[in-house]
């Protein structure tokens, strides 16, 4: 009797961890199809973009209207956007991309200042149309390229996970089609030095692309693996660090870390140049509040001090369940510099800090002369919307729609019941930006 109970409970508990890997199992192979899924369709759509990037460029070539030429280059610059969107979706973050993305930027930069500005009075030079033409041979061969890969890819059935696995794993990666696709993308685009477009051209900087202005020596993994457990407040166990793929763009140190306490996982990338962090994540089930927003707030910025971010002013505070986000930026004599961003997850159940991303900091952080406005407050102010009340005001530097960075006055203000932000260019006094704020902001999904 007894033994029969046994085996019937033993059956059930079988049956029942069968399913319950067979779920895990379902939900995983899910989660990989949407990913690849993704993937699939931003390549197709970067294939299609590059296809009407050609066209488009083309068609300008053949225009003499300035009335049909200006908004010809603005659908060269839409365009241009679109591609560089889809080029993010992908998984070539180890992939030396950067010429082929830095072309884009520089077509992008190109077609929106022509586009703004009033060709009857200011037509292209011969300088701009041989330029023109340069970008529309680049073009053709980025599209032929993209064309053969899309042929490969449609034809072999291949998949985008492939790539990503061998990206992150590090190991050579010659025998994979579309590795080797756009690698020989990269190579054609880099047949085209900076001289063929002007230095303007190229010298577009993504936030985050590249740490050239980091200081320090270069770390060891012993090193990387001692200031990583500085960013942890508990006891961890388990460190591993591995050294970054081959053909990043810059160097760094990924190093996992197991948190006892709350027994979760905690990984954390730092730079090889000065061992600065990038990103430090750590998932785990957040208990009920504990402490308020301001306290975790609190928290964040001392965190930031005792980590040698000083001079930081917070602009953007949220909850999210039983976790603070943040948001700050550089503060230098007053004046707020927006490039130098960092964004931390705090959890409420504790205080402590379970998410950092010091990316765009990193990337954009440097010592700055501050201009002196060209215009005043008042001055300014005369730009904005009658209707705004405005509630607050101070000066910033802020990154452009041309990637550059602008001296502008802040005012933040109402319409009805939203807010908006806007920024006024203090050199002349037209509008750089506009933001509508939602309530409450939403800042960021993931550091």
């Amino acid at each position: 009797m007894i033994r029969g109970i046994f085996i019937g409970i033993l059956s059930i508990a079988v049956i029942g961890s069968g399913y319950w890997g067979y779920k895990e199992h379902q939900e995983k192979n899910a989660v990989l199809i949407q990913a690849e899924n993704n993937y699939q369709r931003a390549f197709h759509d970067l294939t299609y973009r590059v296809d009407q990037l050609h066209d488009r460029i083309g068609a300008t070539l053949a225009m003499n209207s300035k009335q049909s030429l200006s908004p010809a280059l603005a659908d060269v610059w839409r365009i241009t956007s679109e591609a560089q969107s889809d080029v993010g979706q992908l998984p070539l973050t180890l992939l030396p991309f950067n010429k082929t993305e830095e072309l884009l930027a520089g077509i992008s930069d190109f077609t929106y200042r022509a586009a703004v500005r009033d060709l009857e009075k200011e037509p292209l030079t011969d300088e701009e149309y041989k330029k023109l033409k340069t970008m529309y041979t680049k073009s053709e061969d980025i599209q032929n390229e993209l064309r053969n890969v899309q042929h490969l890819v449609i034809e072999n059935n291949l998949r985008w996970m492939d790539v990503e696995l061998a990206l992150a794993s590090g190991q050579k990666q010659a025998d994979n089609t579309i590795i080797d696709g756009f690698k020989t993308v990269e190579k054609n685009v880099e047949a085209y030095s900076e001289s063929d477009f002007g230095a303007s051209f190229t010298s577009m900087n993504k936030t985050g692309e590249g740490f050239d202005k980091l200081e320090g020596k270069e770390i060891s993994k012993e090193t990387a693996i001692k200031i990583a457990k500085t960013f942890v407040q508990n006891k961890v166990t388990d460190l591993k660090v591995t050294e970054n793929g081959e053909g990043s763009s810059f160097g760094f140190y990924s190093v996992s870390m197991h948190d006892k306490e709350n027994n979760t996982d905690i990984d954390m990338d730092l730079t090889k140049k000065g061992g600065h962090p990038v990103y430090l994540v750590q998932n785990r089930d957040i208990k009920e509040n504990v402490i308020s927003l301001n306290e975790a707030s609190n928290n964040a910025r001392e965190f930031l001090n005792d980590h040698g971010f000083e001079d930081l002013d917070l602009f953007e505070s949220a909850q999210y369940d039983n976790i603070g986000v943040f948001s700050f930026v550089s503060i230098v004599d007053g004046v707020r510099i927006y490039p130098d961003s960092i964004r931390m997850k705090v959890a409420l159940d504790d205080g402590q800090v379970i998410g950092l991303s010091a990316r765009d900091y990193l990337a954009a952080h440097k010592k700055r002369e501050i201009p002196k406005p060209n215009i005043s407050k008042e001055e300014a102010a005369k730009r904005l919307n009658p209707s705004l009340e405005v509630q607050q005001d101070r000066l910033a530097i802020i990154i452009n729609e041309l990637g550059q960075e602008v001296l502008c006055y802040e005012f933040l203000g109402t319409i009805n019941a939203d807010t908006y932000r806007i920024f006024i260019d203090a050199e002349n006094g037209m509008e750089e930006k506009i933001e509508k704020l939602k309530n409450p902001e939403s800042i960021f999904q993931e550091v």
